[in-house]
């Protein structure tokens, strides 16, 4: 059987994970086993956190746009009923943006809200289920 020669390979591969591991503490910047057990776990929370940072930002977008509702006198839940009624297609990025930075928008888009959430609220007592 052929003798198979990988030196170079081998150690472009540990150089290549050795690089990667190049700012972490003690044995995991130095050592190959170490620093390979690391990287690998490494790359598996860079994959799974760039899927939760999408989630986290709708987080923040909707704690801004609740904050901004508030504080024109309604609630998140209402607000978004209400564009939705008024068949206003703006994202949560957008209004989140707009809750921060112009208030005089935002609150126009709270007043257009209001008037289509008690235009379509069914009167108490009454109930849809027919």
């Amino acid at each position: 059987m052929a003798r198979v020669k990988r030196a170079a390979n081998a150690h472009k591969k540990r150089k290549v994970t050795l690089e990667r591991a190049s700012g972490y503490r003690g044995q995991r910047s130095r050592l190959y086993r170490k620093a390979k057990e690391h990287v690998t776990h490494s790359l598996g929370y860079a994959y799974r956190d760039r899927r939760a940072k999408k989630g986290d930002f709708r987080r923040l977008w909707i704690q801004r746009i609740n904050a901004g509702a508030r504080a024109n006198g309604m609630t998140y839940n209402r607000f978004i009923q209400g564009l939705k009624a008024a068949g206003v297609e703006v994202d949560r990025k957008i209004l989140a943006d707009l809750a921060v930075t112009d208030a005089a928008a935002f609150t126009a888009l709270v007043e257009l809200a209001k008037a289509n959430v008690t235009a379509n609220v069914p009167a108490a007592g009454t109930s849809d289920a027919a």
